[in-house]
């Protein structure tokens, strides 16, 4: 199956937690960074997630924020640091290649926030992925 999520990166999940509804997966990433997905009991159960499952993470580009460092005081738990390989910009909106270990990410931003923040091929930058917005696939 071929996929228009280009934010895929393998790991390897650690944990599940499961609730009545939903569930927390941790993922080692292949980079060795962690991250939580929230998921659905019943894809967990669908994907047979255990730990030592190997998965895909994905992301939408357009869920994935910028910052020009750690951020604190925030809910967004999944804060991968990455350095800044390609900008390219419109008239609106850039698209931001970003290298994570054991992977990449775009993220898709405002213009406006490309320029504010300085990005350029290089800059050091942590993304930020709300569990709720990574998805897993079974590898």
């Amino acid at each position: 199956m071929s996929l228009s999520i280009r934010n895929q990166i393998p790991g390897t999940v650690l944990s599940v937690t499961a609730g009545e509804a939903m569930a927390s997966v941790k993922v080692r990433l292949a980079g060795g960074q962690d991250i939580t997905a929230a998921i659905t009991t019943d894809a967990v159960k669908d994907l047979g997630l255990t730990e030592g499952s190997a998965v895909t993470a994905l992301v939408k580009s357009t869920e994935v924020s910028l910052a020009t460092g750690p951020v604190e005081g925030i809910s967004i738990r999944n804060q991968l640091a990455g350095t800044v390989t390609d900008v390219s910009t419109g008239g609106a909106m850039g698209a931001v290649n970003v290298a994570v270990e054991g992977g990449g990410l775009t993220a898709a931003i405002t213009k406006d926030a490309v320029e504010d923040l300085g990005l350029a091929s290089g800059t050091a930058v942590v993304a930020l992925i709300k569990s709720t917005e990574i998805s897993l696939a079974a590898a």
